[in-house]
């Protein structure tokens, strides 16, 4: 991962326009992974606490599809969307191979 700018952002920045530019893609936010036991998660119920492999502070991972493309700290917003959950991105992949 680098903090370069990518291709697409240079792009973007010079005034390019890409054919593709005004299609949405969805992206994944992973918070960590739980592996507990089925009987445990059967057992599951309201305010039940699932731990998770990471800690509050430590670095999420955002996806597209299977493939990891930044890696950022959770915050949560102010002004007009306060309270709203968001990614501030420390570290963007070189997705100049494109996205696999």
């Amino acid at each position: 991962m680098t903090d370069k700018p990518s291709p697409a952002a240079e792009a973007a920045a010079a005034g390019i326009a890409s054919p593709f530019s005004g299609v949405p893609i969805e992206i994944t936010v992973c918070v960590g992974r739980a592996r507990p036991l089925i009987r445990d998660l059967l057992a599951l119920g309201r305010d039940a606490v699932l731990t998770l492999d990471r800690r509050v502070d430590d670095p999420v991972e955002l996806y597209i599809g299977e493939r990891l493309i930044a890696r950022g700290q959770l915050e949560e917003t102010e002004g007009a969307a306060q309270g709203q959950l968001a990614v501030r991105l420390t570290e963007v992949a070189d997705l100049r191979d494109g996205l696999r």
